[in-house]
C-alpha cells in the first residue's frame, strides 16, 4: 500500500472509527465553512442515510445540520447578551407594527398586534416612537386603535407636538409645509409673518408651486429656520415605497444653504423625550424599527441597543452609506411579531 495513498487514508479511517468522526464534527463546529467527515454508518437513516445516498451528499447534508445547529446556538448566546439589564422597548411603528396606505388606512404586519399585547403583558416599559407627521396624533392613534393595537395617545412620541414646544420656546411663527391633516396640531402656534418653515410629511401638498413658497420665507430671513419632522429617505405604503420628508427636505437646505433643524428621529432630543416618559436611561432600553439610519443609527447615538426588523423599508442594502454610518445593529429579526415569545424572556433577564 503506498503510503499517503487513498487506500491508506481509508484504512486509518477504519482503524479509528468513532473517534474519527468526533474529531471532525468538532472542527465542523469551529469552521462551519468545512463539512465535517462523518462515517456513513453515522448519520441517521431519516435524513437520508439509506443506501444510495451518496457518501458526499450525506456528508453536505451532515456539515448543513451541524451548522444550523451552531448557528442558533450563536444566537441564543448574543439574544441573552443584548437583553441583559433590559427595562423597556421603543417601538417604530409605520413599517414595523403596520403598513400604511389603502382603504382602511393600513394593514397591520402579521403578529404585531398579538407582539404589542404581549410585550404589555411582560412587565417591561413600552413606548411608541414614530415619525408619522400625516395626521394629528390623536387622529393617528384612533386609528391604530381601529386596526386593533392596544395604544394610547399618551404612550406615543410624535415630532407636531415636540415641534410645537420648540417653536412657543424661541417665539417663531413658522410657515406650514405639512399634511393637511396635521395643521390641527399647530392651533394654538402664531403663525403670523412667518419667521421660520415647518416642514413635514406633506404628501400631496410637496407642489412646485408649495415647495417654492416656503423657498421665498427661508431665502427673505436674515436669519433663516428650516424645522423638519424627521428626514427619511421614504417610507412604505401597501402600495410600494413612498418618498418621505427627508428628500424635500434637503432641497430647501440646497436651494437656501442652509442646514435643517430636524425634530423626530434619528435626532438625539427625540430618543431621550421617549426615555423621560419612560423613566429609564438610554442602556436600559431597546429601540425596534425598520429604518438602519433613522432608528437603529439615532438610537445607537442616543447609548441605546437597536433592532432592525425585516419589514417596512428594510433593504438588505442600502441605497448608499450614509456619512456617520451606525454600528451593526444588535440583531436582524423577520417582523416584530418575533418577539412574541421572548417577551417574558426578556423579563427574566
Amino acid at each position: 500500500m503506498v503510503p499517503g495513498s487513498a487506500d491508506q487514508r481509508r484504512s486509518t479511517r477504519k482503524q479509528v472509527g468513532g473517534a474519527h468522526s468526533s474529531s471532525n464534527c468538532l472542527q465542523a463546529l469551529r469552521r462551519r465553512s468545512q463539512p465535517p467527515r462523518w462515517r456513513a454508518t453515522t448519520f441517521p437513516r431519516r435524513l437520508g442515510g439509506q443506501e444510495g445516498f451518496g457518501r458526499r451528499r450525506r456528508r453536505r447534508m451532515c456539515a448543513l445540520v451541524v451548522g444550523r445547529l451552531h448557528g442558533l446556538l450563536w444566537a441564543m448566546a448574543e439574544w441573552g447578551k443584548h437583553l441583559a439589564g433590559l427595562e423597556g422597548l421603543v417601538l417604530d411603528i409605520s413599517g414595523v407594527l403596520y403598513d400604511s396606505g389603502g382603504e382602511g388606512g393600513g394593514v397591520p404586519i402579521p403578529g404585531s398586534i398579538e407582539a404589542v399585547k404581549k410585550i404589555k403583558t411582560s412587565g417591561l416599559k413600552l413606548r411608541f416612537c414614530t415619525n408619522e407627521t400625516q395626521a394629528t396624533r390623536d387622529k393617528f392613534v384612533g386609528k391604530l386603535q381601529h386596526l386593533g393595537f392596544d395604544i394610547g395617545v399618551d404612550e406615543v412620541t410624535a415630532p407636531a407636538p415636540a415641534a410645537c414646544r420648540i417653536l412657543k420656546e424661541r417665539n417663531l411663527r413658522p410657515h406650514l409645509l405639512v399634511h393637511d391633516d396635521l395643521i390641527p396640531e399647530f392651533a394654538d402656534i402664531d403663525r403670523a409673518n412667518p419667521n421660520c418653515v415647518v416642514v413635514g410629511d406633506a404628501a400631496d401638498n410637496f407642489s412646485y408651486k408649495n415647495l417654492n413658497a416656503a423657498f421665498q420665507v427661508l431665502i427673505g430671513l436674515e436669519n433663516p429656520v428650516l424645522i423638519s419632522l424627521g428626514r427619511g429617505r421614504y417610507y412604505k405604503e401597501t402600495d410600494g415605497l413612498k418618498l418621505d420628508v427627508g428628500a424635500y427636505m434637503k432641497a430647501l437646505e440646497y436651494a437656501c444653504d442652509i442646514q435643517a433643524e430636524v425634530v423626530g428621529k434619528p435626532a438625539k432630543m427625540f430618543f431621550q423625550s421617549a426615555l423621560t416618559e419612560m423613566g429609564i436611561e438610554p442602556h436600559q432600553a431597546i429601540m425596534i424599527g425598520d429604518d438602519i439610519v433613522n432608528d437603529v443609527g439615532g438610537a445607537q447615538h442616543c447609548g441605546m441597543r437597536a433592532l432592525q426588523v425585516r419589514t417596512g423599508k428594510y433593504r438588505s442594502l442600502p441605497p448608499s452609506a450614509p456619512a456617520d454610518p451606525p454600528t451593526l445593529p444588535s440583531r436582524y429579526d423577520g417582523h416584530v411579531g418575533g418577539y412574541r415569545g421572548r417577551a417574558e424572556s426578556c423579563c427574566a433577564l
